[in-house]
C-alpha cells in the first residue's frame, strides 16, 4: 500500500518540476499554455504540497504495516513457546 503513495509521490514531485521549469520557458514556445509565471509558481507549489503530503502517508503507512507485523510475529513466538512449555505461567510480555 505504502509503494502506491511512494508512486503517487514521485509522480507529483516530477510534475512539480516540469510546472517549476515552465516558469523560465519564454511565452513564444508556449502557444495556448498559460504564459503567467506565477500561474505555473502556484500549481508548482500545489504539486509539490501534494506530493510531500503523498509521502508522508505512504511513510505513516509503512510504519504501521511495519508495527503491525511484528507484533503478530510477537504472537506467534509467545503461542510457539506456551505450546512448548505448557506449564509455563502467563506473565507479561518481555
Amino acid at each position: 500500500m505504502s509503494r502506491n503513495f511512494y508512486a503517487l509521490a514521485a509522480t507529483l514531485g516530477v510534475l512539480a518540476l516540469v510546472s517549476c521549469g515552465m516558469t523560465f520557458v519564454p511565452s513564444t514556445f508556449q502557444p495556448g499554455l498559460p504564459a503567467n509565471g506565477s500561474l505555473w509558481k502556484t500549481l508548482s507549489m500545489f504539486l509539490l504540497l501534494l506530493g510531500l503530503v503523498s509521502m508522508l502517508i505512504g511513510s505513516m503507512s509503512h510504519l504501521f504495516e511495519q508495527v503491525d507485523r511484528r507484533s503478530e510475529e510477537r504472537r506467534r513466538a509467545d503461542r510457539q513457546r506456551r505450546k512448548k512449555n505448557p506449564g509455563e505461567s502467563h506473565g507479561p510480555l518481555k
